[in-house]
Order: C-alpha cells, then structure tokens, then sequence
C-alpha cells in the first residue's frame, strides 16, 4: 500500500504527517517502528495521523504514534504542525481549526506571520487524572529515584509530565535521570520529564525527555506543563519564552482555571510517498 506523507518539524520536534483522510491507512506498533528507524525508515519523533473526525463540533482527529509504536494522547508541537498540514494539503480552509484527540480536543489557530497558536486547554494538576500516585494536589511532590529525593511538579496537559528544577540545564542528566522517571512506578502511564532553569520571571530554559521517543529538540506539551508548574510554585509571570534546544515558544497562561495558550512555528520539510 502506497501512502503520501509530509515530514515536518516544530523547532525539531520532527514529524511524519499522514493524511488518513484522503487515502486510506492502517498502522500498527511494528509499522510505525518501522517507519520511524532514521538509518533505515523516514525518522521521526512522532507519527501524526489526520483522520476524520467522530464528532460534528470538531474538524479532524488528530492522533500521534511515538517511534516506539506507542500511541499518545497530545503534542504541542505537532498541533502546530497539524494545523499547517490540513491547511497545505487542502483538507480545509479555515484559520481556526477544532481537532479532537484522545482526551480532548484543541483549537488551532494559523496566523498572519506563519506561526500557529494552539489553545491547549486547561491543565489537569489532580494526581488521579494526571495520573500520579499521590494522597492530595500540591505545587511540589517528593519523589525518590534510587535513594535519592527530588522535588518535582506534575501536570497533564493531555499527557502526563514531570517537571524539575535544575540549576543548570546544559548539565542536567536528562537522559539518565529521565529514563528513570519515565518509568517511575507512581507515573503508572509513564510521564515525559522536562528540566527546567529559570532565567527570569519571562523566560525559561529547558529540556525534556520525551516517554517512547527520548529526548527531543522542543517538546509543546512540555513547555506548558513547565510554565504551569513554575506559576504554581510562584517563579514565573503569566508570558513565557521557553527556550528549547530547537528554538522557542511562547506560553501564556493566567492561572487555574484558565487554558494554556502555545504560540510557535511549523515547518514542512518534504513530502514523500512510502509503502506501508
């Protein structure tokens, strides 16, 4: 089976796009590892499957495979690449765009200077529905790796986070200590780590280490999450510049209650045809 895709990138978070509305597709956790190989396959972080939407309020489905085959609930990154797809590909022609996903749904907004803001909705701080083994919500947890303690935040954005401080983020162990955390035991779904520097009340620095992919340059979902953690704990205004290793976002949120709003770039990189 002979299938069209975009490979596109958010500040190098990259992307395999498939339209599944216009051809049909049928993916499973062997074939998207497969197509995921950067030796020997597209490469990617994510795949993005745009489907037809199973509701009459939303435009599309938007559903995401990590390289590990796994599928995932949301990324920041690749709804601003979603966004630009549908767009490109013709599949619509609105400037707002509803998709639905697995615990939600999102509102993309394509703007004048080719950058895309994603209404990310609110964020879900309750451990049960994060989830996150823990008897009550605080702003700061306690969590033991290995005989040593570390105080961490946890936030949902649709998918789970664990969010640290660190003093320095270029020399943060994040492939070690995020492996670890990953796969934490209280983090039953397993949890995408991001480390986090303040470098003001305005902007961070940071890295995540994705859960199925790795770290990754930029990670959407993670920047929000770290932004509401650092507003819990008192450090950040209500606008952020995140820096990632790919570049930066721009995150603003007000507060409980409130949605999280992620403004940022999309960029298509080639379009391709491979068999599945």
């Amino acid at each position: 089976m002979l299938v069209r895709f975009s490979k596109m990138h958010g500040l190098g978070n990259d992307f395999m796009v498939i339209d599944a509305v216009a051809q049909r597709v049928r993916l499973n956790t062997d074939t998207v590892k497969r197509l995921a190989d950067r030796h020997t396959g597209v490469g990617f972080d994510q795949l993005l499957l745009v489907e037809p939407p199973t509701r009459p309020d939303m435009d599309f489905r938007y559903r995401i495979y990590n390289a590990d085959g796994s599928e995932v609930e949301h990324c920041g990154n690749g709804a601003r690449c979603f966004a630009r797809f549908v767009r490109e590909r013709r599949l619509s022609v609105k400037n707002e765009i509803r998709v639905e996903t697995a615990k939600g749904s999102a509102l993309l907004t394509l703007l004048p200077d080719r950058q895309v803001e994603v209404n990310m909705g609110e964020p879900v701080l309750q451990p049960v529905e994060i989830p996150f083994a823990a008897e009550q919500e605080a702003a700061i947890y306690r969590l033991e790796i290995e005989g040593q303690c570390y105080e961490v935040s946890a936030v949902s954005m649709g998918n789970p986070h664990c969010v640290l401080l660190v003093n320095d983020v270029a020399q943060a162990p994040v492939k070690q200590l995020g492996r670890l955390i990953e796969r934490h035991a209280r983090f039953p779904q397993r949890v995408n780590v991001g480390f986090m520097q303040v470098m003001s009340r305005s902007q961070i620095q940071l890295r995540v280490f994705e859960r199925g992919a790795g770290e990754t340059q930029a990670c959407g979902t993670g920047a929000c999450a770290a932004v509401v953690a650092g507003r819990l704990r008192g450090l950040l205004d209500e606008q952020v510049d995140v820096h990632l290793t790919g570049g930066k976002l721009q995150i603003s949120w007000e507060g409980k209650g409130s949605p999280v709003l992620m403004t940022g770039p999309a960029t298509t990189v080639y379009e391709g045809q491979v068999y599945l």
